[in-house]
This record gives C-alpha cells, sequence and structure tokens, in this order.
C-alpha cells in the first residue's frame, strides 16, 4: 500500500499539504531556471522558443480580433478551440516535451494526499510555453466573439475554464496511460496510436485544403455545431452563445465544461491513486533468462567483419527495438509516403512531393548519440582518434540509407506511377538523393554539436527538460538548411525543365547520386573531429534524462 491511502499514525505523520501548491510552483520555475543555467546554448533555444511561441500567439490573437464580427467568426473560433483542446490530449504522449514535476512515478515514495496533489500539479502545468499559447488563444477567441455585458461576464469565466480543462485533460491522458507506455508492449503500441495521430494530422491537412474548393468557411457549421458541445470549446461557444442572446443555451455550454473539468479531475485522482498504490503487473513475475545474440543476423551480415559491422547491426537493433527510435521511423515512415501518395491520389499534388520522404528520413540522422542515452559512455570508450569516430559516424550513416534508399526510390515510383509522370521520375529520384545526402551530412555535424539526452523512464518525454528548443532548433535549422545545400541539383533540375530538355532529365540521377555522396561525405570529415573532441561534452548531454 502506497503512501498516497496509509493511515496517518504517530510514527509516520503525514506531511503537511497545505502549502503544497507554492511548492510546486516553485519546484517548476527552480527546474526550469537551473535547466537553464547549464548552458548558454540551451537558454538560447529556450528564449528563441518562447519568442517564436510569443510571436505565434499574436499573431494568432491579432487574426481572430479581425474575425470580430465576421459571420462566421463563431464556427472558425469554435472548432480552433477544439483542435487546440484534442492537441492537448493526444501530442503530449508522442511529441518532444519535458516536466519531471509533472511526472507522477517520481512522488511515490513522498506522504502526500491526493487532493492537495492534484491541485499542486494542476497549477505547476499552466507554467510553461504550452499554457501561454493556449491561454493566448482563448483571449483572442473571446474577443472575437464577446458582444455586450452579457458576453463579457461569460468570457470572463470562459478563459480560466478552457485553460483548465486543457490542462486537467492532458494530465488525465498522461497519467491514464503512463504504466501502459512503460512497459515493452505498451510502449510498441504507442507506436501505432502515434501513427494513427500522425495520419490523422495529414488528413485534417488535405481536408484544409479542400475547404476553398467547397465553398468558403460556411461549409464548417455543421462541424462547428458539433463542436459547440465538446467540452473542448464548449466555454467558448458559450461566450457566442451568450453575445447573441441565448442566454439559456449558454448556461448549458458553460456548465458542460464546468461538468467536463470536474470528471477529469475526478478521473485524474483516481488514477493517480492507482498508479501510486497498485502495483505493477510487469514486474511481479520473474524474469525470463533472455537469450543472448549469437552473431549478426540480417543485412548487417553482409558486411564485413569490423567495426562498420557491428555499429550497423546495433543501430538496426535499436531501429527495431527501442520503442522511441522504432516510434520515430514508423512515423517518418508512414508521413513520408502519405503526403505525396495522398496529394497524387486527389490529383492535385506533385510527383515532387515525393522528395518529402527523403526528408522525412534523413531526419532520423539527427542526434544519433542521443539515442544511446548513457549507454554512449561505451561508444565514447572505443573512439581515441577523429578516424574512430569518422568510422562510427558513417556506419550509422550506412545503416540510415540502408532502409531509406530503397524507400525513397518506392515512393518516388509509386507516386509517378499514381500521376502519370514518368518523364518527370529521373529528377525526382536525383533531388531525392541529393536531399539525403544533405540531410545525412547535417544530421552528423548536429549530432557532435547539438547532441541532447531521450530520457528512458518517462514514457511521454523524447526530450530532457530544457532541451525541447534545442531539438527543435537543430531539426529545423536542418530541414531548411538542406535544400540551400542541395541547390545545385535543384537548380539542372529546373533549368531542364525551363529549357525544355526533359529528355535529359536522366542526367539528374548520377548528379544527384554523386553530388549526394559528396555532401555526406563531407558532413561526416566536418563532424568527426568535432565529436572526438567533444566527447566529455556529448556523454554529459545525453545522460542527462
Amino acid at each position: 500500500m502506497s503512501v498516497l491511502d496509509a493511515p496517518v499514525t504517530a510514527a509516520a505523520p503525514a506531511a503537511p499539504t497545505s502549502g503544497l501548491t507554492p511548492i510546486f510552483v516553485r519546484l517548476k520555475l527552480t527546474l526550469l531556471r537551473n535547466g537553464l543555467r547549464q548552458s548558454s546554448g540551451r537558454k538560447a533555444a529556450y528564449i528563441a522558443s518562447l519568442v517564436f511561441t510569443l510571436l505565434l500567439a499574436a499573431g494568432q490573437v491579432l487574426g481572430l480580433v479581425l474575425l470580430r464580427g465576421n459571420a462566421q467568426a463563431g464556427t472558425v473560433v469554435v472548432l480552433l478551440t477544439a483542435v487546440v483542446a484534442l492537441g492537448w490530449a493526444v501530442l503530449p504522449l508522442f511529441f518532444p516535451s519535458g516536466d519531471d514535476t509533472l511526472d507522477p512515478t517520481r512522488l511515490v515514495m513522498l506522504p502526500l494526499r491526493p487532493e492537495p496533489l492534484v491541485r499542486a500539479l494542476l497549477v505547476s502545468s499552466m507554467i510553461g510555453i504550452g499554457p501561454l499559447f493556449t491561454l493566448c488563444l482563448a483571449v483572442g477567441s473571446v474577443l472575437a466573439l464577446a458582444h455586450g455585458p452579457a458576453g463579457v461576464l461569460f468570457a470572463v469565466v470562459a478563459v480560466p475554464l478552457t485553460l483548465l480543462l486543457c490542462v486537467a485533460l492532458s494530465r488525465a491522458v498522461a497519467t491514464a496511460n503512463v504504466r501502459l507506455l512503460n512497459s515493452r508492449k505498451g510502449r510498441d503500441l504507442a507506436v501505432l496510436s502515434g501513427l494513427v495521430i500522425a495520419v490523422g494530422i495529414q488528413f485534417v491537412n488535405f481536408g484544409a485544403q479542400r475547404l476553398g474548393e467547397a465553398g468558403g468557411l460556411s461549409t464548417l457549421e455543421p462541424a462547428g455545431n458539433v463542436a459547440r458541445w465538446l467540452p473542448g470549446a464548449s466555454a467558448i461557444a458559450a461566450v457566442d452563445a451568450a453575445s447573441r442572446g441565448s442566454y439559456g443555451v449558454a448556461a448549458a455550454q458553460l456548465l458542460v465544461t464546468v461538468a467536463a473539468l470536474v470528471a477529469l479531475v475526478w478521473l485524474w485522482q483516481r488514477g493517480l491513486v492507482k498508479l501510486m498504490t497498485a502495483p505493477d503487473g510487469s514486474t511481479l513475475a520473474a524474469a525470463e533468462p533472455t537469450r543472448k545474440e549469437s552473431g549478426r543476423t540480417g543485412l548487417s551480415a553482409l558486411l564485413p567483419e569490423g567495426r562498420t559491422a557491428t555499429v550497423v547491426h546495433r543501430s538496426l537493433l535499436y531501429i527495431a527495438r527501442d520503442p522511441k527510435t522504432k516510434a520515430a521511423w514508423v512515423t517518418a515512415l508512414a508521413i513520408g509516403a502519405i503526403v505525396p501518395l495522398i496529394n497524387a491520389l486527389q490529383g492535385t499534388g506533385s510527383i515532387y512531393f515525393a522528395c518529402f520522404a527523403a526528408g522525412m528520413l534523413g531526419m532520423q540522422m539527427y542526434n544519433q548519440f542521443g539515442q544511446d542515452t548513457s549507454a554512449f559512455w561505451m561508444v565514447a570508450l572505443t573512439i581515441s582518434s577523429t578516424r574512430d569516430a569518422y568510422v562510427e559516424l558513417r556506419a550509422r550513416a550506412l545503416a540510415l540509407l540502408l532502409i531509406t534508399l530503397p524507400y525513397t526510390v518506392v515512393v518516388c515510383v509509386a507516386t509517378a506511377a499514381l500521376l502519370g509522370s514518368w518523364q518527370a521520375l529521373p529528377g525526382v529520384l536525383g533531388i531525392s538523393f541529393a536531399l539525403l545526402g544533405a540531410m545525412l551530412a547535417i544530421g552528423a555535424v548536429a549530432s557532435a554539436l547539438f547532441p541532447y539526452s531521450i530520457p528512458q523512464e518517462g514514457a511521454f518525454k523524447n526530450v530532457a527538460p530544457g532541451q525541447g528548443g534545442l531539438a527543435w532548433i537543430s531539426i529545423l535549422g536542418g530541414m531548411l538548411a538542406a535544400p540551400v545545400l542541395a541547390g545545385p541539383v535543384i537548380a539542372l533540375t529546373v533549368w531542364l525543365h525551363i529549357a525544355d530538355h526533359q529528355d535529359a532529365l536522366w542526367l539528374v540521377i548520377p548528379a544527384g547520386a554523386v553530388f549526394g555522396a559528396l555532401l555526406g561525405w563531407a558532413g561526416l570529415r566536418i563532424a568527426a573531429p568535432r565529436t572526438a573532441n567533444r566527447l566529455p561534452e556529448i556523454l554529459t548531454a545525453v545522460s542527462k534524462g
């Protein structure tokens, strides 16, 4: 039995919980401050992320205010709020995040009562970039909809209710799934869930593309009428109803949000108690002896003995067995095929959308050492020179190419078949090869200069606390730089089209392959000495999780 429901005795007095909320708030702020103090790069990344979020939020608020008075303003605002609330429920499970103050498994041994603990976690959860963005969305939404004293009154209540509901929804879902996703099989199931969400996001994107063709914002009214009664958006919808004089409807919609918030907090508290008191069934049975690998198998068995074959084999095992590495690969493979193929099926896409597959898979070269976590020290012990670092990085890139090259060719050919654009296929393949080489080069350098930790104890964290901004900036910077590095091949393809030399497009295939190989080689050469010289810093960075 856990301390959550243990009786209070003279020998084991319960800790005072009346001031628990201020303690958790100070803990959250202290962890954030100390995380930023660790390095100037982390501080710069966090500040840049904060500035970007504030600029995006300011633009969002301005756009919502400009909707004021529009006949479809209520529909747009309600649907936008519903989408954000849905994001709070699912995105923290599958996208980089990190917050040790919100991990309930760290609090099992503390003498804390459920009610004060939930209150403290709820308040501390509202400190961060995500809650700030949601608050700006809620404020902009009520500014777009509130008219008259009744609308303003409902708006004052709707803004905090919406924020509380989003945060409580995120925490309740996280707590309900933490034990499942912390198990090996459960984390494998999370890969499928992440894939479903990723596919759903793409369908939403394609639906938005069709919106203008279907008659404008008025086509959203049926969906908006349904979303008005969903808890994530009903508080904002109440402001619109009160502004139009429908006070009974507004009160009912507000009550929907209140009831949902109460239910979520109750479910969260119940899940928290169960999580911290019930034994984990996966730990009750004795562990069965594991069978050691007898040797290299699969594609790595075709390589000659040596460091290259060992590293390739290890990298392929990560992809097959590590849940977080597998999730990243499954998502990249799915999205890389969905974007070009669905556009092709709709008849609105270009064959050059197939280059998206190379870009998605090239991102897997980033943070190569982070996936090793604290075990990277064993790799670091084998790197004593620039040559060792070069061979290590080259083998990791080779393991990635064993999957990405045939996959890229398949996606390009399938897109060309759906669109009937066989003449343009060589240009697409050449550009894809060049982009892939550029992503490998940038990823190798980024792995040496901007490593970050991938925590293993949390199912919902792919970046250690304070490193999220660094990870996003590293990846987004590479995505922007890759087309620039592949610019000569892209320019060659464009020139052949403009000059009406489509018959010579086949030259782009060897040009892209050679140029991509040169880019990859140059990136590995640049990254190797930096990796060898920065081994202590890399080991420290990837071991923080």
